[in-house]
């Protein structure tokens, strides 16, 4: 668990909700230590991109009141409650391919998704 104490609201999940693989691991912890905006990764699914839905990903200092903590292969990851209810099952994943390579979703709860890997639809 973080050493951060957990703000009033805030509700920790496991990784049925969502799983970070070692490889995304790795690529996340490197990114909170150059970017220094926090050392929580927030996932949020918003309207838009090719396919209806789309994935954002951005580092916070801390989780709000709604908020859903995970903790998976050392990250922790901030989910708030209607995220939650698009991305449950799903695995995030790096590869550094030069081609197709970067942050992948594994959401099993898309029907289809665009070939980028940042848009999804159910």
């Amino acid at each position: 668990m973080s050493n951060v104490e957990l703000a009033e609201g805030i509700r920790v999940g496991n990784e049925k909700l969502v799983r970070v693989t070692d490889s995304a691991s790795q690529k996340i912890s490197k990114l909170i230590a150059r970017e220094q905006k926090g050392e929580y990764l927030r996932i949020r699914i918003t309207g838009g991109g090719c396919n209806g839905l789309s994935y954002k990903m951005k580092f916070v200092p801390a989780g709000k009141k709604g908020d859903i903590l995970v903790e998976s292969s050392g990250v922790s990851v901030l989910v708030d409650s209607k995220t939650a209810l698009y991305l449950r099952g799903t695995t995030l994943n790096y590869s550094d391919r030069m081609v197709a390579g970067g942050f992948k979703f594994e959401n099993p709860n898309a029907k289809a998704s665009c070939s980028c890997g940042e848009s999804f639809n159910l």
